[in-house]
């Protein structure tokens, strides 16, 4: 038995420097509802789970960590499932016209999909993907098939 009675995330809290510029752009750009403590934090709705953007010093104390070095690739990835190749290149021409920094932009992936990176104004990455192997249902919910490579 496992130690978590489910296996799921519930929410992605990301330690911001500058939270009204961040959730700005989460909100503006991406067009993510804040639902959060206004001024404090911010919390969005995103398809079963929640996005969060807090403090990073609160965040690092609040978890009983030292603060660190947030320059640079972070050592993760955020990522949107779209339903097709048309709809990641819809995605990324918004996002164009929007000035957001698109570091990779969308391609044949070497894994038998199609997808591009772009990042948030504190250098979050974000990948939005059309992955054929991994069926997506009408709510947004992704799955893995069983017995499948992917």
């Amino acid at each position: 038995m496992g130690v978590l009675p489910e296996q799921r995330v519930s929410v992605i809290t990301l330690g911001v420097r500058d939270l009204a510029g961040m959730i700005r752009f989460y909100t503006d750009v991406l067009g993510f509802e804040d639902r959060g403590v206004k001024g404090e934090v911010a919390f969005f709705n995103a398809g079963g789970m929640v996005v969060g953007l807090w403090d990073e010093t609160k965040l690092a104390d609040d978890a009983g960590l030292a603060e660190g070095s947030r320059t640079g690739f972070k050592g993760f990835a955020l990522a949107f499932n779209a339903r097709s190749e048309a709809e990641v290149d819809g995605i990324f021409a918004r996002l164009a016209e929007a000035g957001v920094s698109i570091p990779k932009p969308p391609h044949k992936a070497y894994w038998g999909g199609y997808s591009g990176y772009f990042a948030d104004p504190e250098g979050n990455a974000w990948e939005v993907a059309f992955n054929p192997f991994w069926p997506i249902d009408e709510a947004g919910r992704v799955s893995i098939p069983r017995g499948k490579e992917q």
